[in-house]
């Protein structure tokens, strides 16, 4: 797709949606807007991190790191209106897709039951010469996957005994910080409550040093601004949008 090709409004036409990324801060790296323009809307979203993002701060042990991180996450997200936080206990840097990941995924979606999923860019790369990581290509995929997993019966049978009945109601997926985003949503009025929520992660922040992604009202942004340009000129978050 061009790059100057316009983006057009995201479907916003539901009322609940789970959230599922690897790690603490995924969501805060531009989503989070969005997400407080829907809580603002009444609609609820919930959070599912594969990992507690222990292994994210190269200056303190993992040991040390996981909850500092994991209570950053839960005040970051109650700044955008997200009350509701669940941690799995997947190793951060060392996810690996397969069957162990889908079925977490597939369990989250059965329990929450949401009208939409929304996730990281499971694609190679954010852009052309930028490399996106292991852990958010492989949870992207297997949240995407899940889907049609929590949907299936015979996916993982030992969910339903576990009293989770089949889900088939996620049909729309929102791919955040996609390469082959489409769509977009204005968040003009809300982009300040996604920078305080990308700011809550000081620890994180502070860790990486002198790196440009430490400049959390930056970041936010000039993203922004930069999907802006494709839709009218306002704020705007874009994302890909996958349906089956």
């Amino acid at each position: 797709m061009p790059s100057d090709a316009s983006l057009i409004p995201l479907p916003e036409n539901w009322t609940t949606a789970l959230a599922i990324v690897a790690h603490p801060d995924d969501m805060e790296y531009g989503a989070a807007s969005a997400v407080a323009r829907w809580t603002g809307q009444g609609k609820e979203v919930v959070y599912l991190l594969a990992t507690r993002g222990e292994a994210g701060i190269d200056g303190m042990d993992p040991a040390e790191c996981g909850p500092v991180r994991v209570e950053e996450q839960v005040r970051s997200a109650a700044i955008v209106g997200v009350s509701t936080v669940d941690f799995l206990d997947h190793p951060d840097g060392a996810l690996e897709y397969g069957l162990p990941l889908r079925r977490d995924f597939a369990r989250a979606i059965r329990r929450h039951r949401p009208e939409v999923l929304i996730t990281v860019n499971h694609h190679d790369v954010f852009e052309p010469g930028r490399l996106n990581m292991a852990d958010h290509r492989i949870a992207g995929r297997a949240a995407i996957d899940a889907a049609r997993d929590a949907a299936n019966r015979w996916a993982f049978p030992e969910l339903s005994e576990e009293g989770l009945e089949p889900w088939a109601g996620a049909r729309r997926i929102f791919v955040a910080g996609s390469p082959l985003a489409e769509h977009a949503v204005d968040v003009a009025d809300t982009i300040d409550a996604g920078v305080a929520s990308l700011e809550a992660h000081r620890a994180y922040l502070e860790g990486l040093g002198d790196h440009p992604m430490r400049d959390a009202a930056a970041f936010v942004r000039d993203r922004a601004e930069m999907a802006g340009w494709r839709f009218g000129g306002r704020p705007a978050v874009a994302f890909e949008l996958l349906e089956w």
